[in-house]
This record gives structure tokens, C-alpha cells and sequence, in this order.
């Protein structure tokens, strides 16, 4: 097991925290998981008990892997408003940045702050060389941030889960990455 119950260390951005997660988080996971939305794209509406199952699938991948999605939090209000981060579980081709935010904080830049914060910690601390983001064919505000964040859809795709075929968005290599979002290797 590479990093058992190693936490990730926190990412400040000019809006968010991207931090460890806390119980309490759970609420904001059961929302997502509540709202057809939201849900839509990340395996459809589920009940408190199987958001509850998720929320812990979230926390065992920190334990097997190392990383996991980080809780995303307003720093202006304290709320946990979703979830980015360094995803790899078992049937994805790649490792992965993924996210999902409450319908209420979508369309304000968040999940492109939180996404360019995520891949350059998968590349600075994790040391991955690659990168991609499994998007649901439809979805295109997940489209659009992956495509604001240096991400390319060349065509590739895989069975995202049962009914639903998953693009999948390439990132920007590390060197590309640096020299896009300027910042220094």
C-alpha cells in the first residue's frame, strides 16, 4: 500500500482549499448524490446509504493509493462546496483528475480553479507524467472546463460505467502544463 493514511497536504488557490476530508463533508457528497443534475454524470442519483458507500470509497483510495479527490472549500464562506482531485480506481485506463460540485457553485470558475490546482499537484508532488479527465460523451460543462484547463479530446474513449461511454480528455503534459499556467518546474 503506497501512502496508508497518509493525508494529502492542503492546496490554497485565490478562491478555494482543496483539503483532506472531514465527516462532516458527507453532507455535501449526499447532495451531489441527491441532485439528478449533478448526479447525472457521476453514476446517477443515490440514496444517503450508497453516497455514504461512495464517501468511503473516496477515503479507501487515499489508503490504497495514496490520493484521493481532495474536499473542495469556498475560503470566503468555510463551505464545502465538491470535490477535485487525483483519482485512479480500478477499469480506468489512466490516472484521472475528477470533480463534481453542488449545482449552486457551478458556472463560477470553481471547478477550472480547482482542476488547474489538481494537476499541478499530480504532477509536482505525485511526479505523474499523464493525466487525463473521464468525461460522460454529454457532458459538455465538464467538456468545457477540461478544455479551458490545456485538456484535448482526440477521439478516445472506454466504458465510463454500465450504459455510458466516457471521453477521455487528455491534460497537458507536465512541461506543457508549466509553461501554459507559467508556473515554474
Amino acid at each position: 500500500m503506497s501512502g496508508f493514511l497518509t493525508p494529502s497536504p492542503d492546496i490554497e488557490t485565490e478562491r478555494l482549499r482543496l483539503r483532506g476530508w472531514r465527516e462532516s463533508d458527507f453532507e455535501t457528497i449526499a447532495a451531489i448524490y441527491a441532485d439528478p443534475d449533478t448526479a447525472a454524470y457521476i453514476g446517477g442519483v443515490q440514496d444517503r446509504r450508497q453516497s455514504w458507500r461512495i464517501f468511503a470509497a473516496m477515503l479507501g483510495h487515499q489508503s490504497l493509493r495514496g490520493y484521493t479527490f481532495y474536499a473542495v472549500e469556498r475560503k470566503d464562506t468555510g463551505e464545502t462546496i465538491g470535490w477535485c482531485g487525483p483519482w485512479y480506481p480500478e477499469g480506468r485506463p489512466e490516472p484521472e483528475i475528477g470533480y463534481s460540485l453542488l449545482k449552486a457553485h457551478q458556472g463560477h470558475g470553481f471547478a477550472l480553479e480547482a482542476v488547474t490546482a489538481a494537476v499541478r499537484d499530480s504532477y509536482d508532488r505525485l511526479g505523474w507524467e499523464t493525466a487525463i479527465s473521464a468525461i460522460a460523451e454529454d457532458n459538455a460543462a465538464s467538456q468545457k472546463i477540461a478544455k479551458q484547463a490545456g485538456a484535448t479530446w482526440n477521439g478516445e474513449t472506454f466504458s465510463l460505467m454500465p450504459g455510458h461511454t466516457g471521453q477521455i480528455w487528455r491534460h497537458l503534459s507536465p512541461a506543457q502544463f508549466r509553461e501554459r499556467f507559467n508556473v515554474a518546474a
